[in-house]
């Protein structure tokens, strides 16, 4: 079969590669219908990573049709479209009955699928267990809707469900791109009162108040604690959810978020290596009371069929997202590299195989 790899820092090349065997007993055989490169993806590609394996395809983004089922899968069949998280952590592993699912067996061993085994860009790719991991698409719900379900959106909700939102915060969500206009939209129905988003892209502030976004603040006006704490009397919001930006966004967070009780909550991809700045003064010097969570987003079947409830009884449309539809598995390399250069009129990009 043919399958976008990534064989050195900054390429990929469509090349023939083995097709995925089935894996006994839970596993399934899968052929993409439409797939959205992740902003991770081009880290990867572009960042300076080099491959984990042989023939290493990228791409947790996805809807599918079944092409073969393992002869212990009883409620997937063959021509059946699914969605797939981009989060598929191996249920049977014993530390998940700790509740650590996303980092059971290693780091990160819940975001294998283009990680650590091959992922979806490539005409068929496997998931080892079907049942605990693929989910069903309620009738209601476009293809596209699933698509963004499967990762902007839980990851979204992942960041506003960590921020330990109450009914009547002002939350701060700095970051604007595909995950954070979910987490505007998650910390609204969490029951925020007062939603503060960062970020500039005209496109991406539109869209933000359309989420429930009260106030917009702009990363060029200056410095962003500062803003937040003046719209907030010197207090600052209850809760940070960071969603994107660079390193200094983490100090940023800590500076602005309430003394006691403040939360952050960190869903942000930070590249390479080094440190994050924790600022003395506004931590307290150790002792302000805020509570800082970093985390992965929730994944498997049961979390992504409930991202796609919220869709089928109106809750969340995440089709506004995507902003660039292609056609083709031929157009993988142009729909990374929107995401690496991010133009002003780009949230999400969806490739129709």
């Amino acid at each position: 079969m043919k399958a976008w790899v990534f064989d050195r820092p900054g390429h990929i090349e469509f090349r023939d590669v083995a097709k995925p065997i089935l894996v006994e007993p839970y596993g399934a055989v899968l052929e993409p219908v439409l797939i959205s490169p992740c902003s991770s993806d081009a880290h990867t590609v572009f960042g300076g990573s080099t491959p984990k394996f042989e023939n290493h395809v990228l791409g947790h983004e996805c809807v599918a049709r079944v092409v073969e089922v393992a002869s212990g899968v009883r409620e997937f069949s063959p021509g059946e479209i699914v969605a797939v998280p981009a989060i598929t952590p191996d249920w049977r592993a014993v530390a998940i009955q700790e509740g650590n699912d996303r980092h059971a067996e290693e780091h990160f061993s819940g975001h294998r699928l283009g990680r650590t085994r091959p992922g979806v860009f490539a005409e068929y790719f496997a998931i080892p267990d079907s049942d605990t991991t693929l989910a069903k698409i309620p009738g209601g719900v476009s293809l596209e809707q699933a698509l963004m379900a499967v990762d902007v959106m839980t990851t979204g909700f992942t960041g506003a469900e960590a921020a330990d939102i109450k009914t009547g915060d002002i939350v701060c969500v700095i970051g604007i791109g595909p995950v954070g206009l979910m987490a505007i939209a998650a910390a609204v129905h969490l029951g925020a009162a007062r939603v503060i988003a960062v970020g500039s892209r005209p496109v991406c502030v539109e869209l933000a108040k359309r989420y429930g976004a009260t106030d917009v603040i702009d990363y060029h006006g200056g410095d962003i604690a500062a803003q937040v704490l003046s719209m907030t009397n010197g207090i600052g919001p209850d809760s940070v959810i960071i969603a994107g930006g660079g390193d200094e966004v983490f100090t940023q967070a800590v500076d602005m978020v309430r003394y006691g009780i403040g939360v952050i909550s960190n869903v942000n991809y930070y590249g390479g290596t080094g440190n994050l700045g924790f600022p003395k003064f506004s931590g307290g010097r150790g002792m302000a009371g805020k509570t800082v969570r970093t985390e992965l987003a929730k994944g498997g079947r049961a979390r992504i069929q409930r991202m796609l409830n919220m869709i089928r009884y109106g809750r969340v449309d995440p089709t506004p997202l995507i902003t660039h539809r292609m056609k083709g598995l031929e157009s993988i390399p142009a729909a990374l590299s929107l995401m690496n250069e991010k133009p002003r009129d780009l949230i999400k990009t969806s490739v129709e195989v």
